[in-house]
């Protein structure tokens, strides 16, 4: 389903794959592309790309470079290049990046931050923002 050479924004080569009927809990980092396609359950941090294939389920808070989603993510994406998500994709929860793209049959549930800056710099700003609205 996911290769190198695709458009969907996944670079460079495979580094890692946790497969079908594997499950992992706790917190996942890696660099490079990594493919999910069975059970994480916990945090996923990278600055790397994050391939959710169809099949898989991710409970998880994910912090990434890029993602692209086929299967069933719940949680937090924040996403510092891009979000992709393509049919049968499930996302219950929200999405903060700057470059979003939902593909027809995809189903989206919960709210999207897109902005120029940064997952980190939207942290800052929300706090200015209540701040200000509680007169700080």
């Amino acid at each position: 389903m996911f290769n190198s050479s695709d458009d969907s924004g996944a670079t460079g080569e495979l580094k890692g794959l946790i497969g079908k009927g594997m499950t992992v809990e706790g917190t996942l980092k890696f660099d490079g592309t990594v493919s999910i396609e069975g059970h994480i359950k916990g945090e996923v941090k990278s600055s790397g790309t994050l391939l959710a294939g169809e099949g898989c389920l991710i409970e998880a808070k994910i912090n990434t470079g890029s993602i692209v989603v086929a299967g069933e993510v719940r949680g937090t994406i924040e996403a510092e290049k891009r979000v992709e998500l393509k049919a049968p994709g499930k996302v219950i929860g929200d999405i903060i990046t700057p470059t979003l793209i939902i593909g027809e049959g995809v189903i989206f549930e919960g709210n999207c931050i897109m902005t120029k800056k940064s997952a980190p710099d939207l942290k800052a700003v929300a706090g200015d923002v209540a701040a200000e609205e509680t007169g700080d």
